[in-house]
């Protein structure tokens, strides 16, 4: 934004700007540097006087006043015209020239009276020329938003207060004069500001409090140019600009249209806000398009790097010069999308408006500028390359080929084969007097329901672990190998039985570093007295889900959750803040369900040690429901659940749980005796007899084996006599 804030003329921070009728800024010194003297018979009004077509861009002879020179790239401004002779100038640090005061006149009785002559100025960016009325520089309306965009621009910058009036490097400044609004190094204020005559009665004062009167000093508000003690206070569309009262009493816009100065600011704050939000859209697509540039440019260097360190092609300069090009012009766009922010904060609609119609032109413009092809790589990242290949040729015209088999079907390894939980091991070798040169090998399994086959590994390894698998299911199982001639007929199917019982315990590797396990990472509490998250080792997609915790201890009545989770679930919140858990958090009264922050029925009924708290997951219907002390809390919880779930609880340091019960797929639970999570299979009718035959005999492990099985005979039969009434 720096740039948009400097004055072409002097490169420095514009002071005392004015607005020129091309909408362009100067500083008032820099503007009265460059002003010639012209003879009346040569100003544009007279010219126009006389029936000469001229344009506003086109002021007749007085644009050789402005001529380019290709050996500077600045631009001049001479002190007459073509037949007059030329005066040196000097070059301002943006390139347009500047001309020292004119010679003397010569004596009065030698030179002839001089003609009448006009006061002209050409506008150092667009080369407009004006010629200015009786009142000068007066007549251009003062900048007082630009300046006010300037202060706090310099206000917020960090670096260390300079002096304004060292030639080269300047100096931290020591004193600021509060009347000359100037900072001095010593140097310089021993020089130019000294102690004595009128400048004794200065008042001098550290940087910093200079800085803060000048933040703090009110800005003056924009005041009519025609009639400077009268404020603006209406706005004319043609004239685009806003004038007072009196110049409408005058009748200087009595034939146009005249609107409220407070209406047409928020109407230009508007229209300029649309118009930089398409700006920012060009912006972002430039910067997507440099940074595809410049992968271009990597792509073209690698690959002249790979063709044996070619030199780079001629068409290489392409891309860099339009990374530069562009470069350049989002920065010029960047600065101007900046400056323009700044002006809507400001509060001062007049001087809002003495500038906000050219700035939506320029947004306008500049995002025009952005289209047409400027954001289409030039060139390509394919070059053609002219290889010799006679020593190619004749290498391969020595090769002597061997010719190479199909290898031979792998054998599986049945005594290494086996599954855990929902997990599968799978071990093969290649026949033992095979010599065929094997390059890897695919390993394929079906859907557990004797569906397609799919890849689960492709690599060299000869042996496999398959996680994530559905329980209590049947998989087949088959490897083939391949090489470079083609591949090898599959192996024999192997048929695996996922497990019917899966346990579960707490996973320490998924956990909140706060958790802290115990009892073989069956016991879980946590250190801190935020909420933290812990996940069972079993994740489960299928199938129907049961498992207890037991409530060892609880202190201070917190409100610990229960329920499943996504792998990915937030680890340092309560279970149910985010959308990747379904949860139950209850205290000691009362209980409540949540998922993604969001409250539902409240039931009464809490937990106090020696508690359980029960989760029923049922995939079959996609419904989760919970219970306490075996006593259903609140409806169903959630539905509509699809996907992997793992068992999940948040705790703090207040409460300690431990599982009690375990996982059915395509069954039921019941009570471990505190070796973690149990699944076994049974049909789903019958189920309310199996749980509360199960939670009423079973208090060890010993006896939790013969119960079970005691209690399996007893609901088969059960759906062996309700199966044959229902056909008979």
């Amino acid at each position: 934004m720096e740039e948009e804030l400097k004055c072409p003329v002097c490169g420095s921070f514009y002071r005392e700007p004015i607005i020129l009728p091309c909408s362009h800024n100067l500083c008032q010194a820099c503007a009265r540097n460059i002003l010639v003297q012209t003879p009346d018979s040569e100003s544009p009004q007279s010219r126009r006087a006389s029936g000469s077509a001229v344009s506003d861009y086109d002021y007749l002879d007085l644009d050789k006043m402005s001529l380019y020179s290709e050996a500077d790239s600045g631009y001049g401004s001479y002190g007459g015209f073509a037949s007059a002779p030329t005066t040196p100038c000097q070059k301002s640090p943006n390139g347009v020239r500047v001309f020292p005061p004119a010679a003397p006149p010569p004596p009065a009785a030698l030179a002839p009276p001089p003609p009448p002559r006009n006061a002209c100025l050409t506008c150092p960016q667009c080369h407009r020329s004006l010629v200015l009325d009786e009142r000068g520089l007066r007549g251009f309306p003062r900048n007082r938003l630009l300046e006010g965009v300037i202060d706090r621009y310099q206000q917020g910058r960090a670096a260390a207060l300079r002096c304004q009036l060292c030639e080269k490097a300047p100096k931290e400044a020591a004193v600021m004069c509060e009347q000359c609004d100037v900072f001095y190094c010593d140097p310089c204020r021993l020089r130019c500001h000294p102690p004595r005559g009128p400048l004794a009665k200065h008042r001098l004062v550290p940087p910093a409090q200079g800085r803060v009167s000048r933040r703090l000093s009110p800005r003056k508000i924009s005041t009519c140019t025609d009639h400077e003690l009268e404020n603006h206070s209406m706005y004319c569309v043609q004239c685009k600009s806003p004038v007072c009262y009196q110049c409408l009493e005058e009748g200087k816009h009595s034939s146009h249209e005249v609107k409220a100065l407070g209406a047409m600011w928020k109407l230009h704050k508007s229209q300029l806000s649309q118009a930089l939000n398409g700006l920012s859209d060009r912006a972002k697509e430039a910067k997507e398009f440099l940074v595809q540039l410049r992968n271009m440019v990597q792509q073209i260097q690698v690959r002249s790097a790979q063709a044996e360190k070619l030199p780079l092609p001629s068409r290489m300069s392409h891309p860099l010069d339009q990374i530069s090009h562009c470069t350049v012009k989002l920065r010029q766009t960047t600065g101007l999308m900046e400056y323009c922010l700044e002006v809507i904060k400001e509060n001062d609609p007049s001087g809002f408006l003495q500038i906000s119609d050219a700035l939506i032109r320029r947004v306008h413009l500049t995002e025009d500028q952005w289209g047409k092809g400027t954001l289409t790589p030039r060139m390509t990242t394919d070059f053609d390359l002219n290889l010799d290949n006679a020593p190619l040729l004749q290498s391969i015209h020595q090769l002597d080929f061997v010719q190479m088999k199909v290898p031979a079907p792998p054998i599986l390894q049945l005594e290494e084969c086996c599954t855990h939980n929902n997990s599968a091991t799978l071990s093969w070798k290649q026949p033992p007097l095979s010599t065929v040169q094997v390059e890897g090998y695919i390993l394929e399994l079906d859907d557990g329901n004797g569906g397609q086959f799919r890849e689960v590994y492709v690599g060299k390894e000869t042996m496999c672990t398959v996680d994530g698998l559905h329980f209590n299911s049947t998989y087949s199982a088959r490897v083939k190998a391949f090489n470079k001639s083609g591949v090898s007929p599959y192996s024999k199917t192997l048929v695996l039985q996922t497990s019917e019982v899966a346990w579960f315990s707490f996973d320490p590797a998924s956990a909140h570093a706060d958790i802290i396990f115990s009892n073989d990472n069956l016991t879980v509490t946590c250190n801190s007295y935020d909420d933290r998250v812990v996940l069972g080792k079993t994740g489960f997609s299928k199938g129907l889900h049961y498992w207890e915790l037991s409530i060892d201890r609880y202190d201070n009545h917190p409100d610990p959750a229960f329920g499943v989770a996504r792998i990915d679930v937030l680890k340092d919140a309560m279970l149910g803040k985010d959308d990747k858990a379904w949860a139950m958090y209850v205290d000691n009264n009362r209980s409540w369900f949540m998922h993604n922050n969001s409250h539902t029925n409240r039931t009464e009924g809490g937990i106090t040690k020696g508690a359980t708290v029960g989760v029923l997951l049922d995939l079959t219907r996609r419904t989760l429901t919970f219970s306490i002390n075996e006593d259903q809390q609140g409806p169903v919880a959630f539905e509509n659940l699809e996907g992997l779930f793992f068992p999940a609880v948040s705790l703090n340091r207040n409460v300690q749980v431990r599982p009690w019960s375990g996982s059915l797929e395509q069954g039921v639970t019941f009570p471990a005796g505190g070796r973690g999570g149990l699944a076994v299979t049974l049909p789903l009718c019958g189920l309310l007899i199996f749980f509360s035959s199960v939670r009423a005999g079973i208090k060890c492990w010993g006896n939790a084996v013969f119960m079970f099985r005691r209690r399996c005979l007893l609901i088969l039969i059960y759906v062996t006599v309700s199966q044959a009434v229902s056909s008979g």
